[in-house]
């Protein structure tokens, strides 16, 4: 028999408060201050306070909420108690989240901290990798073979929840915040191809992830072919989805951006949500693919990240320095490129309006053995855009090594 709305209210009342009035020691959310809204539609609201280690749960919508995560009370209370998957919920448009989509996604880790969770379920950790506080979901089976996935430009590991959700199944999955992204630290730092290999070198040590297969979305693809350039050992394989390599053209500006000093973002900028949401919805060929709640949270996401000042300056240096990478010469990108011992696999998108696909024509020239595959109908982001042919595709590549 199913249960009413007011019986579902009060399981996830007790729910609540057995699952988050417990000890947060070792827990990412030790040291986090946040007021956390759950919105049951259709069973009422609870507002979680946590702050010096400790929680509070109450019945009613607090003020100034970190996060509001809305479902029905039947699935919020299965996401609390462990048996459903917050991210698996999120990607099929079951479960909404605004404000701090990091915050959202530790919570579902913590939900499911029971040693009897499914393997598939993604967790959330941070480590000091390169004496960088970096912020880290990890989820599948502990011995299974590992990918790490690297997102892309001003995103967060978020951007990689299709990948992390298929592959968690057969895969140890980790999918980190590079450093100067979503909640890991934000030092200063050169932010360049270089700089970010030997942190991915450091965070493959550091989680027991050496010989993993990199899986990159645009930066993060720069960043992986980076990985395989200077620490092929640790690289089993390579995905590339829609990276960003060297400009070949429009060098003329070189001189002109050498000028920009990244210090200049330290100065805020006050940019409207909306126009954050139609920024996102260019990267793809048809932005109706996808429902708004996953561009509302993504630009919620994005404007969080931006307030800080420090992250302000690192997403302007990796853009800079996505420019300014040299193509040419003894260092030059094309030059490095046909040395990539690790296997590839490269995605392009043929309606990418950041990474354009004439690219994949270059890439086959430096390496004739790596796939090299161009997407119809398709823009930056393939795995949100085409998860099945990406997938596929990936699946396929890991099967091959």
């Amino acid at each position: 028999m199913s249960l009413t709305a007011p019986a579902l209210g009060a399981d996830l009342d007790s729910l609540l408060v057995s699952r988050l009035r417990r000890d947060l020691q070792g827990t990412v959310l030790e040291r986090r201050t946040a007021r956390i809204v759950f919105d049951a539609t259709d069973a009422g609201v609870w507002t979680v306070d946590v702050g010096e280690g400790r929680v509070r749960v109450r019945r009613g919508a607090g003020t100034d909420p970190t996060v509001v995560v809305q479902a029905s009370a039947g699935l919020l209370a299965e996401v609390v108690a462990g048996r459903e998957s917050g991210v698996s919920a999120f990607l099929d448009g079951r479960l909404t989240v605004r404000g701090d989509l990091s915050l959202s996604l530790s919570l579902d880790g913590l939900f499911t901290a029971d040693p009897t969770r499914p393997a598939h379920y993604a967790r959330a950790h941070q480590v000091q990798a390169m004496g960088l506080r970096t912020a880290y979901l990890e989820a599948g089976p502990a011995d299974a073979p590992p990918v790490i996935l690297l997102h892309g430009l001003g995103a967060t590991n978020a951007s990689m929840l299709p990948i992390l959700e298929d592959l968690a199944v057969d895969h140890r999955v980790l999918a980190p915040d590079l450093p100067g992204f979503g909640a890991s630290a934000a030092p200063s730092s050169p932010y360049n191809p270089a700089w970010f290999a030997a942190w991915v070198e450091a965070f493959q040590s550091v989680t027991a992830s050496r010989g993993a297969v990199l899986v990159g979305n645009s930066l993060g693809g720069r960043v992986a072919l980076e990985s395989g350039l200077t620490h092929p050992r640790s690289v089993r394989g390579l995905v590339l989805l829609t990276p960003s390599p060297a400009f070949r053209r429009l060098r003329q500006y070189v001189p002109i951006v050498r000028l920009a000093h990244p210090q200049l973002a330290r100065f805020p900028v006050v940019t409207p949500h909306r126009v954050v949401v139609e920024g996102i919805r260019v990267m793809f060929s048809d932005p109706d693919r996808l429902p708004r709640a996953w561009y509302d949270a993504a630009a919620d996401e994005v404007l969080r990240v931006l307030s800080d000042r420090a992250h302000r300056v690192a997403f302007f240096s990796s853009a800079r320095q996505i420019y300014l990478e040299d193509a040419y010469g003894r260092n030059g990108f094309w030059q490095r490129l046909p040395a990539l011992l690790p296997p590839a696999l490269f995605l392009w998108g043929d309606r990418d309006r950041l990474v354009p696909s004439s690219f994949s024509r270059h890439v086959s020239d430096a390496l004739p053995t790596a796939g090299s595959v161009v997407l119809e109908d398709c823009g930056h982001v393939p795995h949100f855009e085409h998860p099945e042919t990406t997938m596929l595709m990936v699946r396929g590549f890991l099967e091959q090594l």
